[in-house]
């Protein structure tokens, strides 16, 4: 045999190469479904995490130098008392508008 023998069929070639792009299409596409969304949504909740630590921090740290603001002017029991106040008010509020379940 001579060495033509191994030379494939051009249309042969043509079905591999066809047949590696819909590999690589599918995988794509797959990727595109689950990977890259899932790392979107892993993103945003590592930095939503990172968000709501540091706004709970500065609410802790704005209500400490609020207190502390009312404790020079009042005595402490007095600032406490201030604060007390709107916090009675809305868990007041708060209970008057819960759903209530009937017993029957």
């Amino acid at each position: 045999m001579s060495g033509n023998a191994t030379i494939l069929n051009p249309r042969m070639e043509d079905f591999a190469r066809q047949f590696a792009d819909l590999l690589e299409a599918v995988a794509s596409r797959v990727r595109s479904l689950t990977v890259d969304r899932i790392a979107r949504v892993i993103k945003l909740t590592g930095l939503g995490i990172v968000v709501a630590t540091l706004v709970f921090t500065a609410l802790i740290f704005l209500s400490w130098a609020f207190y502390g603001a009312l404790a020079i002017w009042l005595t402490p029991a007095g600032a406490f008392a201030v604060l007390a106040v709107p916090l009675v008010a809305a868990g007041g509020y708060l209970w008057f508008k819960r759903t209530r379940t009937s017993d029957t």
